[in-house]
């Protein structure tokens, strides 16, 4: 049991700093995507990050039979629809909002883990999902901004069901396969996908800037060659719904960073959030030790 439980918060820890490598790219991403087209970049990005995962476990994706391809194209899927729907979202709603519904996959993923999975979330869980979407609530959402739903928030919405399928369905497959192999058919997979939809969205490539290249290949070996290949072996050890509250730390670092090395403002207000989240995923984290 004392073995089981260091797993699972070994694998919690590794997905910190999952959401921490995340969080601390968002001025470089955001930089890129203002130079290039958005699924241009994503493109480049996956497309480095497949490269570099082939070249680093090629003995590894040996394992690569049909059953991983199907998984790893379902996860793709789901994962190249998350950053479609917000890509397409953020030109119909504000950034604060879709900042805001994005962060929601942490409420939608212990009840898709429930219905999908069979996983009944944990009381602690779900007090912590509360208290982490109080906390996102008040990080990305400005004060007297209008709640009415628009068509963007829709859309954006459509994305953070994405993410939480994400999540999910990484969590079903991951135990049972090699989680490798896995991650870089996932990559693989939305690299394809992101670059059929620069060429027939955007309109196809031009030419990428000394920053963008830069960026792509820092994110690409970072934030997801490393990100996605520790998510998902760290998945293999804890649940879905811990996965979510984790990741909902990013806007966190996000924050941060933002502060350190872009100068943003950081308000009490933005601090109280970060508080509440970072809150919520104690809570849960204490109150599985508490129940093993």
């Amino acid at each position: 049991m004392f073995r089981s439980q260091s797993r699972q918060l070994l694998a919690d820890l590794a997905l910190l700093l999952v959401a921490l490598i995340w969080g601390s790219t968002f001025v470089l991403v955001k930089e890129a995507v203002s130079q290039a087209r958005p699924f241009s970049f994503i493109a480049l990005r996956f497309a480095l990050a497949t490269l570099t995962m082939i070249l680093l476990f090629r003995r590894r994706l040996r394992a690569l039979g049909r059953r991983e391809l199907l998984a790893g194209a379902l996860i793709g899927v789901f994962l190249t629809a998350g950053y479609g729907f917000q890509t397409v979202g953020l030109q119909y709603t504000t950034a604060s909002k879709a900042g805001f519904i994005t962060g929601l996959s942490v409420v939608i993923v212990p009840f898709a883990a429930w219905l999908i999975l069979g996983r009944r979330p944990a009381p602690n869980a779900l007090v912590g999902v509360i208290l982490a979407t109080i906390g996102l609530a008040l990080l990305s959402l400005q004060v007297g901004e209008s709640l009415t739903i628009e068509r963007g928030d829709l859309l954006v919405l459509a994305c953070a069901f994405s993410f939480a399928l994400h999540i999910v369905t990484v969590g079903a497959f991951a135990p049972r396969m090699d989680p490798l192999a896995l991650a870089t058919a996932q990559i693989g997979v939305v690299a394809l996908a992101s670059g059929a939809l620069a060429l027939t969205v955007e309109g196809g490539w031009s030419g990428f800037s000394g920053l963008v290249w830069f960026a792509a290949l820092f994110t690409g070996l970072l934030a997801t060659s490393l990100a996605f290949a520790v998510q998902t072996i760290a998945q293999v050890f804890t649940t879905p719904t811990h996965t979510a509250l984790i990741f909902a730390t990013e806007p966190v670092f996000a924050v941060l960073f933002g502060a350190l090395l872009a100068g943003e403002r950081l308000t009490g207000r933005a601090l109280l959030g970060c508080g509440l989240i970072l809150a919520g995923m104690l809570v849960a984290e204490l109150g599985r030790e508490k129940s093993g």
